[in-house]
């Protein structure tokens, strides 16, 4: 036989194998179809076995990694341990370690001495935390004010070790004298508008004379949904208007503008009492309703349901 008659019988062959390959998957794909369609008919019960007696395999879903958490700790801060100690250290003597004062201020700083006074009366009459400075890990610097009969201030810087929890403190060292705050510099005041006397003016002495004094209901010159309690017991007997300035133009209007026209004041009074003059300061928001100036905040105090705190 001729190579090229054994090459045409070969691919014949393979075209003949690949066909009945093809026909006997055509086969199982019919069967499977009438397979089916019996199952069907056959009720939900039959579906159901069908199902599962066909093997099924199922990976198995990898173990989920345990989510780490972290939990913030957030350190106390010592000014008020501070503070108490630097009272009970000023007010102590080396003299007399056995007082009241040198027993609190040991206990407090095991390793730290006791100034040792020349007079009594050195001590100051008030003593106030006014700034802390967080300097590590437990670590703190505390500044303290102390306050003297004559109207001198020093300064004090305490050091403070704080636990992890921050509910354990220990003064590490003796205080030391330093200098005080800086003044800050003052924002220029965002009440630039000066109001006149009239409408707006009196509205607010009428309210802040109720507010102060108990002459008068409070709710009467309140907005709608806003609450105020007047101040009790009353401290002062009257209240007098000195200057008012405020944000918006239209509080400088002779004549009430439309409703809901809302302007933000600042009011410098003064009020009088049996203890004497008092100047005081108010910054309020007053909305126009029905030709009248209402308040419908009060920042400088307490407001609720619709007034600012």
């Amino acid at each position: 036989m001729s190579p090229g008659k054994q090459a045409s019988e070969s691919e014949a062959a393979a075209q003949m194998a690949a066909g009945a390959r093809l026909e006997a998957m055509r086969r199982r794909v019919r069967l499977s179809r009438v397979a089916v369609w019996t199952v069907i008919a056959a009720g939900p019960i039959a579906l159901c076995v069908a199902v599962a007696s066909t093997p099924t395999t199922v990976a198995a879903a990898p173990a989920a990694k345990p989510t780490a958490v972290r939990t913030a700790t957030f350190a106390a801060d010592p000014s008020g341990y501070a503070q108490v100690f630097l009272v009970a250290w000023l007010r102590s003597s080396a003299n007399d370690e056995t007082s009241a004062q040198a027993r609190l201020a040991q206990s407090m700083a095991p390793d730290v001495e006791l100034p040792a006074l020349a007079d009594a009366q050195s001590a100051p009459q008030s003593v106030t935390a006014v700034r802390s400075t967080h300097r590590g890990t437990g670590a703190w610097s505390v500044t303290v004010a102390a306050q003297y009969a004559g109207g001198s201030v020093r300064y004090y810087a305490v050091p403070v070790a704080a636990d992890s929890t921050g509910s354990s403190f220990t003064v590490t060292g003796a205080p030391g004298v330093v200098a005080g705050p800086a003044r800050a510099e003052v924002p220029k005041s965002s009440y630039a508008v000066t109001v006149p006397e009239g409408n707006l003016s009196s509205a607010i002495g009428q309210f802040l004379a109720a507010y102060l004094t108990g002459a008068g209901q409070v709710d009467r010159y309140l907005a709608p949904d806003v609450q105020l309690t007047a101040v009790s017991p009353a401290p002062y007997t009257a209240v007098a208007v000195q200057e008012v300035s405020a944000v918006e133009e239209a509080a400088a209007t002779e004549q009430v503008p439309a409703d809901g026209t809302t302007v933000r004041v600042l009011a410098s009074v003064e009020a009088r009492g049996a203890t004497g003059r008092w100047p005081l300061a108010y910054e309020l928001t007053l909305k126009a309703r029905s030709g009248r100036w209402e308040v419908a905040a009060l920042q400088s105090g307490t407001a609720q349901d619709g007034g600012a705190r």
